[in-house]
């Protein structure tokens, strides 16, 4: 096996250098864990035309393998939920559905949970196994329970475990859920995308600990949140950056598809558009749309007359918005009882009237009946997202 200390060492100098990496015990983690050992059989690159090339550990050269694996990047590890490079004859379409995730954000997220000796941590979505090999060199292998819904993953993640001598091995089952029953952890971390923080990891976080997780369906604009416990049950914090991760396949929802101009056929209200959807490609703006219309889901076409479109649907609540790109103008068309648009326009327009704040400027609170979303304290920018 190649002798990879050098480059654990390189890479512990950029994570440290870079911020991510703020403490002693983190660095001498990275410098430990042979991240290679967790890419096994192989990734996928991106090949350009929405193709994905299949590298694999055994049909690569010592060096260039290395030279993947400590990469400042995330490397896709499956694809639709089950090819693995290995399987891949070429390149290959497919949506990524597990990764080794970008070590700069895995190691943020470590240190953003505040761990401390004697801590018992629950990691949902154990992936590749890399992030909890780094959590058992920091905390002991008794102290980290692992969960991951996909059992060919699940066992990949125990293979690279064993390999490095920890014997954590990984749950598998829903993640959403986690354990069955009550349990006294510490901290609570998904290394998964959801659309909401299940209540179940309310109850099983001690009151004083910390759920770090990241929150969204628009992939441009994900948000790591950060709350605590509290002694009634409820949990309380704030966005800390924004971050993204593959959906949790729980949560993961059915994209919308077939004919789109018959979905929109039927509008009750067409106006032009005060804010172009071209904004929700920027970070924040897209943050916000997601706490004003939580369940729409963003679809981006170019029609046959060259004009762009933009359509939201949201299902549950049959309604719609389709953006239509006039020049430098945008037309909306709205149908059924919520005008989607609308809510985005007012939640991106008060933004605005603020000074455009950041992230870290909204607040959250977790309770049993759902979440609630507050933007810098105003009454205005306020969201009340119930459990359905």
């Amino acid at each position: 096996m190649t002798d990879t200390s050098a480059e654990r060492q390189a890479l512990a100098d950029r994570l440290e250098a870079a911020g991510s990496i703020r403490t002693l015990a983190w660095r001498k983690a990275v410098e430990a864990v042979p991240r290679e050992l967790f890419l096994n059989p192989g990734v996928f690159l991106p090949a350009g035309n929405g193709l994905w090339q299949p590298v694999t550990a055994a049909g690569t050269e010592p060096a260039e393998w290395t030279e993947i694996a400590y990469s400042d990047e995330s490397l896709v590890t499956q694809l639709d939920n089950h090819l693995t490079a290995d399987q891949a004859p070429g390149p290959v379409p497919g949506i990524p559905t597990s990764s080794s995730t970008d070590p700069r954000l895995v190691l943020e997220m470590n240190e953003e949970l505040e761990v401390e000796d004697g801590h018992k941590v629950k990691e949902i979505g154990t992936g590749t196994g890399y992030s909890t090999a780094l959590m058992c060199h920091r905390l002991g292998e008794d102290n980290v329970t692992t969960i991951e819904v996909d059992p060919g993953v699940a066992a990949r993640a125990d293979a690279a475990l064993e390999a490095v001598g920890f014997s954590t091995w990984t749950v598998t089952g829903d993640g959403l859920l986690g354990l069955p029953r009550r349990a006294p952890y510490d901290r609570t971390i998904a290394t998964c995308g959801v659309r909401r923080i299940p209540y179940t990891w309310v109850r099983q976080t001690r009151p004083g600990g910390i759920i770090l997780a990241t929150i969204g369906s628009l992939t441009t604009g994900t948000g790591l949140a950060k709350v605590s416990v509290r002694e009634d049950g409820t949990a309380e914090g704030r966005f800390v950056s924004h971050a993204s991760f593959m959906q949790a396949r729980s949560q993961a929802v059915t994209p919308v598809a077939g004919d789109l101009s018959s979905r929109v056929a039927y509008a009750d209200s067409e106006r032009r558009a005060l804010v172009p959807p071209t904004d929700l490609d920027e970070p924040m703006p897209a943050f916000l749309a997601q706490l004003a219309a939580p369940a729409a889901q963003v679809v981006r076409v170019r029609a046959t007359d060259g004009r762009a479109r933009v359509y939201l649907f949201d299902p549950s609540r049959e309604s719609f918005a389709e953006l239509v790109q006039d020049g430098d103008e945008w037309g909306v068309r709205q149908g059924g009882p919520v005008r989607l648009w609308d809510d985005i326009e007012r939640a991106l327009l008060g933004w605005d009237d603020m000074g455009r704040p950041g992230i870290t400027e909204v607040r959250l609170r977790v309770t049993e009946r759902g979440h609630t979303y507050c933007l810098a304290n105003s009454p205005e920018l306020r969201w009340q997202h119930p459990v359905c």
